[in-house]
């Protein structure tokens, strides 16, 4: 039985949420009636409203952000229903904006806005012993980082073996792209340096080998950034049988000689960089206050591709004002000429607050009501299209993010990988009507009869996209032996025993006898170590 639960909706069950814990951190001698029950998405809302009030609480705090808002809503409203005397209160990106509250907000008794860490601690204080709170909206207030309780001692046994550990070194961005909700903040500020690293040093002690930093602008401050990283070759120079893996976000045009001589120095699987680049478009980086040297981050991309072990994961945004179709298409034709080994596409989202919602007007941007509040259509992109670019994001998702096809990605993209996959994208939804709950057997005989159609042959000859060449330098045809040779190759990595539409039998694997080691690297980055490896 607790008086103060703290609860959440994750996306999967391996996150765990950093917020919850910064609340309980600081709530003093509120700890000790406090609970942290978090669920994952999906789960029914009777049965998260039973396992709740089970603890017979007083206060309900709730983190609300644009993926369990949804959710949420319904546990909420259930909860006014049946147990009206529980106080409920939410914070959270998606309930930070007085002015633009979702309907959420009117079940709630109390809503604290912006940074909760020290706030929800005075409420909840208040809640509980008087006198009565009157204000339903209330602002987080400021703080210093030095003052903060660190939540990392509240990661449980079963987070470390079991979940990603998110961290923080630092808080806020000194950007502001106007799609994003750290366009509000100042700048960024760090955490003292020596204080993180001795939360990191217990969190390793404990076990945690997986660590992701939650970091803006993890490399902006370079003496910081080699220290921390210098950290984790510690522990790898320590212990290499049982290997730690660090996921950073970097700024794309800041990589200065002291930290590229650093990330050298980091073995293959342990190291993963996600760096946005959004847009290469000069003109929409500029409607949307983005500052980015596109020479110096393609300069840093395809150094960290030819010369480290960094697993890099890119981020382009589909729908930007004034952006369309031929423009976004060339700015992936062009980063995937970098060669990063994932490129995740996104399609915009108005994310509450944010100042994209100032084009609206001006570039006929039309979003969706409801979360995840994406874009529809501008005055650069139909509607239609931005379906088609929907689509796309999924399947480049499952084919050229997965690891799964190295030995086909060739054949499948070209010379021109937005076309050819925009076509191969088109074509798999009319012939499959789905974009989930695609079983890899069949995913894989999908890409070589695309490859075997006409469609393909079609769009190959119509637009001069294929990039298969003899040694000549001539244009040749891909042969159906070529097809089946690259792709039974790419089945083969995934020790799948299945048969595929043109074998005459079933893939069956032996154990090569190697003892299996442990690893911290997610399986996905895994896959792209062990193509670049056999």
């Amino acid at each position: 039985m607790s008086d103060i639960v703290l609860s959440t909706l994750n996306a999967r069950y391996q996150h765990a949420s950093l917020g919850l814990r910064y609340l309980y951190a600081n709530l003093a001698e509120l700890q000790s009636q406090t609970l942290i029950t978090e669920f994952v998405m999906g789960t029914k809302a009777e049965v998260i409203v039973e396992q709740l009030l089970a603890l017979n609480p007083k206060i309900i705090g709730f983190g609300v952000y644009i993926w369990n808002v949804e959710e949420i809503t319904t546990v909420v409203g259930m909860l006014k229903v049946v147990a009206p005397q529980i106080k409920l209160v939410l914070g959270g990106p998606e309930v930070s904006f007085a002015n633009d509250l979702p309907d959420l907000a009117r079940d709630a008794d109390h809503i604290v806005t912006g940074q909760a860490d020290v706030s929800f601690y005075k409420l909840a204080k208040q809640l509980l012993s008087g006198p009565p709170v009157i204000q339903k909206i209330i602002s987080g207030e400021g703080f210093e980082l030095e003052s903060l309780q660190l939540p990392y001692a509240f990661y449980t046994d079963e987070d470390i073996s079991k979940r990603y550990i998110y961290v923080e070194a630092s808080r806020g961005c000194p950007f502001k792209c106007e799609f994003c909700l750290s366009s509000l903040d100042k700048t960024a500020t760090p955490f003292d340096i020596d204080r993180f690293l001795s939360e990191m040093e217990s969190l390793y002690q404990r076990g945690a080998r997986t660590f992701k930093f939650v970091d803006r602008t993890f490399n902006l401050n370079i003496k910081a950034s080699q220290k921390i990283m210098q950290f984790f070759l510690d522990k790898l120079a320590l212990n290499p049988e049982d290997p730690v893996f660090a996921h950073f976000e970097l700024v794309p045009d800041h990589l200065p000689p002291a930290l590229r001589e650093t990330i050298l120095k980091f073995p293959a699987g342990a190291l993963q960089f996600e760096i946005g680049i959004q847009t290469f478009n000069p003109e929409v980086q500029t409607l949307i206050s983005r500052r980015q040297n596109d020479t110096k981050a393609e300069d840093n991309i395809r150094w960290l591709v030819g010369n480290t072990n960094a697993h890099l994961h890119v981020d382009l945004i589909a729908g930007l004002p004034s952006e369309g179709l031929a423009s976004f298409g060339a700015g992936l034709n062009r980063l995937y000429d970098f060669g990063p080994h994932e490129i995740q596409l996104g399609v915009l989202k108005r994310l509450r607050g944010t100042p994209i919602i100032r084009h609206s007007k001006t570039h006929n941007m039309r979003y969706n009501p409801r979360t995840p509040y994406n874009v529809l259509a501008t005055d650069a992109l139909s509607f239609s299209e931005t379906q088609r670019l929907t689509r796309l994001a999924r399947f480049w998702d499952l084919v050229v993010n997965s690891g799964r096809f190295p030995n086909t990605l060739p054949l499948l993209l070209g010379k021109s990988p937005f076309e050819q996959f925009l076509g191969f994208s088109d074509w798999i939804y009319m012939r499959t009507d789905a974009t989930h709950k695609i079983a890899m057997e069949r995913l894989f005989d999908l890409v070589y009869e695309w490859l075997t159609s006409e469609a393909f042959k079609a769009l190959v000859d119509n637009n001069n996209v294929s990039d298969t060449h003899d040694n000549d330098g001539q244009t040749k045809s891909i042969t159906e032996s070529d097809l089946q040779a690259a792709i039974t190759a790419d089945y083969l990595i995934t020790k799948a025993k299945g048969k595929l539409s043109f074998m005459t039998k079933g893939v069956s694997i032996a154990s090569d006898g190697q003892k299996t080691t442990r690893s911290a690297t997610p399986k996905r980055q895994a896959r792209f170590v062990n193509a670049a490896t056999s």
